[in-house]
């Protein structure tokens, strides 16, 4: 299995990762041809679109059947070094809480500010439909069940921050979802150690 979309912050900077900020520009290369041209394989980013969620801000929804197990689309944007995202941000000095910036493997980081397209817009869930996958430095959204046109896409950003949990740092992070199974937090569980 991949990467799980896990953003590890440095203990001096509570930084976020958020990918439904209606604050942000939508401009970037978001073009469904070079979505295509740009993957050699096929994914579902033909069947998907970008509008308000009533989670929060945009999010992306299926406008088509998307096949568990079916990649729905690449998250693109600027690769950086962790360094250079430290620099930038906040994106957003007036919602310094979102960014867009997807944290990889190897350290670096891929600022979808920069280049980004559709899937900079997909929120998080606890109780997520898709999953994102690292790949050689590239990231992957799949699906984790079929998903139905009409529903929004999500997947858990398992946001990781090397500070103690308190109250008010879950509350920063606050998660919307909804579901049964909400954790009330976009945070990922500390590990027990």
């Amino acid at each position: 299995m991949g990467s799980t979309g896990i953003i590890r912050f440095a203990p001096d900077w509570t930084g976020r990762h958020r990918h439904g900020n209606q604050h942000m520009s939508d401009k970037g290369t978001d073009t469904k041809d070079k979505e295509k041209k740009a993957g050699k394989k096929k994914t579902a980013s033909d069947r998907i679109e970008v509008r308000q969620s009533g989670v929060h801000g945009k999010g992306v929804y299926a406008i088509g059947q998307i096949a568990e197990g079916e990649r729905v689309i690449e998250y693109k944007g600027e690769h950086i070094s962790w360094k250079e995202a430290l620099k930038r941000h906040p994106h957003d000095p007036n919602d310094p809480n979102h960014t867009f910036y997807f944290s990889l493997d190897d350290g670096d980081v891929i600022d979808a500010k920069f280049g980004g397209n559709r899937a900079r817009w997909i929120n998080h869930a606890c109780d997520p439909n898709c999953e994102a996958r690292e790949k050689k430095g590239r990231v992957f959204i799949h699906a984790l069940r079929d998903i139905e046109p009409g529903e929004e896409l999500f997947y858990d950003y398992g946001l990781v921050i090397d500070a103690r949990y308190t109250k008010k740092l879950k509350q920063e992070y606050e998660c919307r979802c909804g579901s049964p199974k909400c954790r009330g937090t976009m945070l990922a569980p500390k590990d027990k150690k």
